[in-house]
């Protein structure tokens, strides 16, 4: 029997934990990396080393694959379109996946959708942003670069036309959005099928710090049971409408008049997503996988009532290994994950999982785990 090979086109974390989740799969994993340092590079056998911008670099590592995926949306929209043309199986395909490479785009379709959003729209200078601020409230405004943010890049939140002119430096398209009276954030994750068939995990609150996602609850707790259930419709809506194929994340916010309006949208394996490794019965990297194949996906409900993921990210004590002994003997049911990362302050270079039925002690035990491993308490 041919298993097939799956070609993931990006070395890191996401890339990563898909090849932890192909193994017991049997299926076959290519990445395409920019160096052997990667992620996800250093645990996976089959690594062609390239630039993901180059469409002949693209060709030749595709040539191995049965499909190719995704772990960031960076390549060039155009390059996977001739792909395509080229008889190769892209997934999500470019048609949907750029929604997801271009904010302008995104927002323009889901108003074509009726989905809720923020107020935005593109502008054209720091004069025009003033002018999008008069529209609404006023100052402050959310800047946003349509093309090449993530983690926090490509945002910025500014207080006046003097703050504004940063953003247009970057040389690309620059969408203004209102600055979102929010209660909290929240994710709907979904894995839909080229044949159409789709799953939705429970919805999450995802707290961020600076742009990054620093912890994630499942499910979010006092969600009433009506907006989570809208939440889901509207994910699993819009990856029927876009016709995506793998993991869509549906980044929310809920604010304080009752309402979820659409932040962002990434196709392709999410921060928000992580817990489900440990702590659901299909983790979302095992369904990107199946969904990418057309296998048929799998369950996505979670294993205890709740589960909280905390990142791991760099600071001042880069021997994490060290902390194991602390935190393992402290805490045999945490589940620690390791990216293999060098430690750089701010960045995510692991996280920790913990579930069970007691919200407090569950939150508490990954946030100890978490501090312990920065190196931000020492007991």
């Amino acid at each position: 029997m041919t298993f097939p090979v799956v070609g993931m086109i990006g070395g890191g974390q996401l890339a990563r934990m898909a090849h932890q989740a192909a193994i017991p799969l049997g299926v076959r994993f290519r990445l395409l990396a920019d160096t052997p340092q990667d992620s996800a590079a250093l645990v996976v056998s089959d690594v062609v080393l390239g630039d993901y911008r180059d469409l002949d670099t693209l060709r030749r590592f595709a040539a191995g694959c049965d499909v190719v995926t995704f772990d960031h949306e960076h390549v060039p929209t155009e390059h996977l379109r001739a792909l395509q043309a080229e008889g190769v199986a892209v997934r999500p395909g470019p048609d949907a996946l750029v929604f997801a490479q271009d904010k302008g785009l995104m927002r323009a379709r889901l108003d074509e959708l009726g989905v809720p959003c923020p107020r935005h729209r593109l502008v054209t200078d720091p004069a025009d942003v003033t002018a999008f601020a008069g529209e609404g409230a006023g100052y402050p405004v959310v800047l946003k670069t349509t093309r090449g943010g993530y983690d926090g890049k490509g945002v910025w939140v500014v207080a006046d036309e003097a703050e504004a002119a940063e953003p247009f430096r970057a040389g690309v398209a620059v969408l203004a959005e209102e600055k979102v009276d929010f209660v909290r954030e929240l994710a709907a994750d979904v894995v839909r099928s080229p044949h159409g068939q789709a799953v939705a995990y429970p919805v999450v609150e995802s707290w961020q710090k600076d742009g990054i996602c620093h912890e994630v609850t499942a499910p979010a707790p006092d969600l009433p049971h009506d907006l989570a259930a809208e939440a889901q419709a509207l994910a699993l809506r819009i990856a029927g409408e876009l016709d995506i194929t793998g993991h869509l994340a549906v980044e929310l916010f809920q604010t304080r008049d009752g309402r979820i309006l659409v932040n962002e949208l990434a196709m392709r394996p999410h921060n928000s997503g992580h817990w489900s490794i440990d702590g659901a019965v299909t983790s979302q990297f095992e369904n990107h996988l199946r969904a990418v194949l057309d296998l048929p996906l799998g369950d996505p409900r979670p294993r205890a009532r709740w589960t909280v993921m905390v990142n791991v990210l760099g600071g001042d004590y880069p021997d994490m290994y060290h902390a194991y002994l602390h935190c393992m003997a402290r805490d045999p049911g945490l589940r620690i994950h390791m990216y293999g990362k060098d430690v750089k302050p701010g960045r995510k270079v692991g996280h920790v999982t913990v579930f069970g039925d007691d919200l407090d002690d569950v939150r508490e035990r990954a946030r100890h785990a978490a501090a312990y491993l920065r190196g931000d308490i020492t007991e």
